[in-house]
């Protein structure tokens, strides 16, 4: 459990259940009829592949590095998945125009309880995205706004899934990082869906810091596979106190329902405000305990969400989600497992290339769009450590156009937008600077004076670009440069040899140091009185202590005094300096 301001850091299981959901339960008798759209039926040679790999496992075990069969793939990346999150603009835009703090807490309530039925029938993962993998989206909504999304896949082992949107002309803005991780219970499989979302208001200021339901799959090794969340969530805001204690029941082992939810709204006192109860993906109701008066929150049945607009495909990058991924969907979508399969190991191959590329070269990767966050006492983003990883672009227009000009410039999102900065600065590790070097070297000579005419030029100043890593469509286009000759802040940068010590990198054939244009002669060791007069008459006076001194000039107005034993004048003399 993620840290979250006010928050146990331990999250609560179902309570519901006789053994809680992070237990493996057999599903069989009494309770509630299953919908049937949350089951997968697998024939007998999906069964016995899913049961050939399952296993070799044992219960505990991480799955992130399980490769599972293509069969029970949803044809889309979990960056494109988060996206449900914002599929009902009917429940999201109208936040901000509430003003009673907490009717304004129950709306965000009800956003976020309205994503959790998008998903595709039965027991379905969505593609692990590929370290840099992006994604971006936009919303067209009635009103003639639109909302921008803008993911990149921050971290691969861990799986970490950073994300940014924002609806500017409505003030809401969120930032988040998905961490899911996969565990093998015995006949279920659980994602813990670890990290957080800030959801913000602007025009209110208010932070919400929200966590998700874990997911279970029951019934892979034997019985009907069943999709499930499960445990605690919370949605809290620090800025009023409240804070929305939300369970999703998991079914028992005699009895239960699925799918069921309930929980509590309570003020900054602890006090019970709001009772929810009903399913995720049918009814939600909300009571006011003051009152008594219980009343329809949400109807997810009859919900029609709307999901993200995206680039043509033609337009996008190779490490683009939906053009990375289109072999792969495609066939998953016409259930062609064998194309698939093929399609999926080219891209988990080509990811292998790269990490094994950028090693060699000694690259250190960071993301193109997302930077870490400043946490800490004084940090711009105090108390969202956990978000880990924020968007590296500031969105702090005066006006709706300016902020949407300003997200437009992060990455291109609308069909036909080339953005002005492109972010294909690649980092690296400065030990490994000169092993990087494939262009061919310069004569020390023209190396040199073209060093020292870049230092002496004051006219030309570099455009600042932001710091990121991973180049544009190819990692293996690009010649990496070191990470110490960028500033931020749009100086001229020093040149690596001038701003790194001579021993900074071990010597490297293929790339010699730089050597003078010509090794000074020594100097003789004798010099004769004729150079020493020569060199005495040509040298200025020198001010230091007994340094080639000059002769006090004569003087009548120094101070004397007779010396009683000898009757000689005594003068006064200044110290030379």
């Amino acid at each position: 459990m993620p840290h979250i301001p006010g928050v146990s850091h331990r999250r609560r299981a179902s309570l519901t259940s006789s053994r809680g959901s992070s237990i493996d339960e057999a599903r069989h008798g009494g309770g509630d009829e299953v919908n049937k759209e949350d089951e997968t039926v697998m024939d007998d040679a999906q069964g016995s592949m899913l049961s050939h790999i399952i296993s070799q496992l044992r219960p505990g075990a991480d799955l992130s590095r399980v490769t599972l069969p293509t069969f029970i793939l949803e044809p889309r990346s979990m960056l494109e998945r988060i996206t449900n999150f914002m599929a009902h603009p009917e429940t999201m835009l109208p936040i901000t125009k509430i003003e009673d703090p907490v009717q304004r807490f129950v709306a965000v309530t009800k956003f976020y309880l309205s994503g959790w039925h998008i998903k595709p029938p039965g027991v379905k993962k969505p593609l692990n995205p590929i370290l840099g993998e992006i994604f971006t989206g936009y919303w067209e909504y009635p009103d003639g706004t639109k909302g921008y999304y803008v993911s990149e896949q921050t971290s691969h082992h861990p799986p970490k899934s950073s994300y940014f949107f924002m609806a500017p002309e409505h003030n809401i803005r969120i930032d988040g990082c998905l961490k899911p991780r996969s565990k093998f219970l015995g006949n279920s499989a659980a994602s813990l869906m670890e990290g957080i979302a800030v959801l913000r208001l602007v025009n209110t200021g208010e932070r919400y810091f929200v966590t998700q339901p874990n997911m279970y799959a029951r019934g892979i090794l034997f019985g009907t596979m069943k999709y499930e969340l499960g445990d605690h969530a919370y949605i809290r805001c620090p800025d009023t106190g409240m804070v929305a204690d939300l369970e999703f029941k998991t079914r028992g082992y005699f009895s239960g329902t699925y799918n069921a939810i309930g929980g509590f709204i309570k003020d900054s006192h602890g006090k019970n405000l709001f009772e929810l109860s009903g399913l995720w993906n049918e009814e939600m109701y909300i009571k006011d305990l003051t009152t008594g008066k219980k009343e329809l929150l949400f109807d997810a049945s009859h919900a029609k969400h709307s999901p993200p607009l995206a680039r043509p495909l033609e337009e996008q990058e190779e490490h683009e989600s939906q053009r990375l991924w289109h072999d792969v969907t495609e066939a998953v979508k016409r259930r062609d497992q064998d194309v698939a399969t093929d399609a999926k190991a080219k891209v988990e191959e080509m990811q292998r290339e790269e990490a094994a590329k950028r090693n060699s070269d000694g690259v250190e990767w960071h993301p193109r769009l997302f930077r870490r966050v400043q946490a800490g006492q004084g940090g711009s983003e105090q108390g969202e450590e956990d978000l880990e990883w924020i968007l590296n672009t500031k969105v702090d227009g005066e006006t709706p156009d300016d902020i949407t000009k300003q997200i437009l410039q992060i990455h291109a999102i609308l069909p036909g937008q080339k953005p002005e900065r492109q972010f294909d600065i690649p980092g690296r590790s400065a030990r490994q600077y000169q092993s990087v070097q494939e262009t061919p070297q310069q004569p020390a000579s023209q190396e040199l004076m073209t060093q020292d005419a870049a230092l002496h030029d004051t006219t030309a100043q570099p455009t600042a670009q932001p710091f990121c890593s991973e180049p544009g469509p190819s990692p293996t286009a690009f010649t990496p440069i070191s990470s110490d000759s960028i500033n931020l802040d749009g100086s001229a940068p020093l040149e690596p040899n001038r701003s790194l010590s001579k021993n900074t990198f071990p010597s490297n054939p293929s790339n010699p140091p730089l050597v003078p244009l010509e090794k000074p002669g020594p100097h003789p060791e004798v010099i004769s009185d004729s150079t020493e007069a020569k060199i005495a008459k040509d040298l200025p006076p020198s001010k230091l202590l007994n340094s080639n001194p000059e002769p006090e000039p004569f003087r009548h107005d120094k101070l004397r005094r007779r010396d009683s034993e000898t009757q000689e004048d005594d003068e006064f003399v200044d110290a030379q300096s």
